[in-house]
């Protein structure tokens, strides 16, 4: 293909070379009365003689030459077009047939090569829609079963106590009152999925509108230790807090905040409860602020940790009901977190595993 100039080229000389020919041919005819009585050595000493060498050959040969190139390059380049545009109609026809792998062959050919690319990035787009819309519907259907799923185990429970209720199927009032508190307990459980539930899908969708101020993390984070000291205490786990800096301030919807921080700490105390310590670290560097909330429980798997920001994933694959939630809380506090232009990300070592979420800090006090 890169030397297809070549072909014009070639074709202009023969053109120049076969005019040359012709134009020697006729002037025989009109200077000489007969054409067997002189040779083309006498012509050309002729012409040499009244025209001048080598200015006729010169004069004869470059318009020539420059008019056949130009005709020959203008045919090779409208022949290409023609070839080309039959095999991007060819192409754009296997496409429309459904085959959306298919890519058109790009080439150089002025504006049929741009519109060749314009097909594949409009192949591609459509492509990436297309997966899109199948992960939303993949998603969807996601959505509906883990909910189904998680709304009618509580349900089953609740409806199986008051059922033993209803039909006087208990012994004494202490054994009346027993189902009736964990009847209580999976109805909170199943409101608590529910309030997660809406939370989450309002975030998904931006319906949830962010107040901003200054907060300092400091501040929020001792005044959340207490309102867990009672479930610290029942784990067995004893909070340790280090904060380098009596100031970490950040802009942010306080109440939004703490939930992430909330949920973080239930998590870790859920997960936690064989380790002693739950370690809440922070410090600021270079503008950002990091808050570490690490626990010394059994590790998550290298292969979970990708998804442990997912709605509805849970690493124990049982669903256990103790520990297993409403599988929202670190899909909520992710959201929240990046809302806040902020990132939040886990490690996890045999040793400790380790939640770590960064935020732009605001300057002054």
């Amino acid at each position: 293909m890169k030397l297809r100039w070549m072909i014009p080229l070639f074709w202009s000389t023969v053109t120049t070379v076969f005019v040359l020919f012709l134009f020697v041919v006729i002037g025989r005819f009109l200077i000489f009365t007969d054409l067997y009585q002189v040779s083309l050595s006498r012509l050309l000493v002729f012409i040499n003689r009244n025209i001048g060498y080598p200015n006729m050959y010169v004069i004869t040969a470059v318009p020539v030459f420059i008019v056949a190139l130009i005709y020959f390059f203008t045919r090779d380049k409208r022949i290409r077009s023609e070839n080309y545009l039959m095999k991007i109609a060819e192409n754009v026809r296997r496409i429309a047939a459904g085959d959306f792998n298919h890519k058109v062959p790009v080439e150089n050919i002025g504006e049929w090569g741009n519109m060749a690319a314009n097909i594949n990035r409009f192949v591609d787009q459509l492509n990436t829609s297309i997966a899109e819309e199948r992960r939303a519907e993949q998603t969807k259907n996601e959505l509906i079963t883990n909910v189904s799923h998680d709304l009618r185990t509580p349900l089953t429970s609740i409806t199986g106590y008051l059922g033993l209720i209803e039909q006087d199927r208990y012994r004494d009032e202490v054994e009346l009152r027993y189902y009736v508190t964990l009847a209580y307990e999976e109805s909170e459980r199943m409101n608590q999925l529910i309030q997660d539930l809406f939370e989450y899908t309002r975030l998904r969708n931006n319906e949830m509108k962010i107040n901003k101020e200054k907060i300092n993390l400091v501040e929020m984070l001792y005044q959340m230790s207490e309102q867990f000291r009672l479930q610290l205490a029942e784990a067995g786990i004893e909070l340790r807090m280090s904060l380098a800096d009596p100031m970490l301030a950040v802009m942010a919807d306080g109440n939004k905040l703490r939930r992430v921080f909330e949920n973080l700490v239930t998590n870790a105390i859920k997960y936690g409860y064989d380790g002693r310590y739950l370690d809440i670290i922070g410090h600021k560097e270079n503008g950002i602020i990091t808050i570490d909330i690490i626990n010394y429980g059994e590790p998550i798997p290298q292969s979970a940790l990708p998804h442990i920001f997912e709605r509805f994933y849970r690493v124990e694959k049982s669903r256990a009901t103790d520990t297993g939630g409403s599988g929202l809380g670190l899909a909520i506090a992710k959201q929240i977190v990046e809302l806040h232009g902020g990132t939040i990300a886990a490690t996890s070592t045999p040793e400790h595993t380790a939640f770590t979420v960064r935020m732009s800090e605001v300057q002054g006090r």
